[in-house]
């Protein structure tokens, strides 16, 4: 019998109940959405199922929605069942005044880069994390890049005229 997402939502929801929520399948990829405090024991059950086994972390990263106050950033896990070459991704919110987040590594290694990237870019704190720190930008930085905290241009530019351009 095949793995399909019918069969891994109803595991789901018979492990967890309705604290998993937003279930989803754009483009035949199942999602769903998690408490950020459930992150851990929901990839423990879906890595240690018989019939689930998603044992690759295929990705994590971050997005930062400014206009959801208590939900302003998220992480996003894509998982992998290699036998049955199944996906899901699953997100956890977290606010921006407290991005704590349980750190993967433990279950998967692949989750120790890519959550210092997700750190060095987000602001993400991943609790647990072996060795948290700036993997890219220099660590004299005291701001995350990858947030929407800063105007795109510098507004009070005059090269930057409308007229300029033809608008």
């Amino acid at each position: 019998m095949s793995l399909t997402n019918e069969i891994i939502k109803e595991k789901l929801i018979g492990k967890f109940g309705d604290q998993l929520s937003n279930f989803e399948e754009p483009y035949g990829l199942l999602g769903f959405e998690a408490p950020k405090d459930l992150n851990l024991k929901v990839m423990q059950f879906l890595y240690d199922d018989p019939e689930l086994r998603f044992q690759f972390l295929t990705d994590l990263c971050a997005v930062n929605y400014p206009t959801l106050p208590g939900r302003e950033l998220a992480v996003v896990y894509h998982l992998h069942n290699l036998v049955e070459n199944v996906r899901i991704r699953f997100k956890v919110f977290t606010p921006v005044e407290k991005p704590d987040v349980f750190t993967a590594t433990q279950l998967y290694s692949s989750a120790n880069w890519m959550e210092r990237e997700t750190y060095d870019f987000f602001g993400v704190n991943f609790l647990g994390h072996p060795n948290l720190k700036r993997i890219l930008n220099v660590e004299e930085m005291d701001y995350f890049p990858m947030r929407k905290e800063f105007p795109l241009e510098d507004q009070t530019r005059v090269d930057k005229d409308d007229a300029m351009f033809g608008r």
